[in-house]
């Protein structure tokens, strides 16, 4: 991912699993975040599997503009978006899906619109996901 954007990752984020009481496992990572390119990259890995991209979330506040059929889905306002949204696709007849923590997206399309923190306010995000990816926050 970072040499796709031409950017080393401003933070990176994974874990150690014990594989025993007496030592740790292989390092895991979970996700990158590229502060220039306003993205976060989500990662499949495991003991002995190498980082595959999962999902993308485009951020918030510093992300660059996503629409999707005309509504514009970054930085915008999270309840303003959802309806818009559910309203197209119910009328569109594409049907509406929910991931796991109730955001909307299209059926089929693995992208849901978030919610992200913005001071004491909520704005509008997305995550692209590959379709065996279980988002899970």
């Amino acid at each position: 991912m970072a040499r796709a954007l031409g950017e080393e990752p401003a933070a990176r984020l994974g874990r150690y699993p014990f594989e025993s009481w007496e030592r740790l496992g292989q390092w895991i990572l979970d996700h990158d975040r590229f502060d220039q390119a306003g993205v976060t990259a989500h990662y499949a890995c495991g003991p002995g599997r190498p980082p595959t991209l999962g999902a993308v979330t485009v951020d918030g506040l510093i992300g660059p503009q996503v629409e999707f059929e005309g509504i514009r889905l970054i930085g915008m306002p999270v309840r303003a978006v959802d309806t818009l949204l559910v309203q197209h696709l119910e009328q569109s007849g594409l049907g509406v899906t929910f991931g796991c923590g109730a955001d909307p997206g299209p059926t089929g399309l693995n992208m849901y619109v978030r919610a992200a923190r913005a001071g004491d306010s909520m704005v509008s995000e997305a995550r692209f996901c590959r379709t065996e990816w279980e988002d899970h926050g």
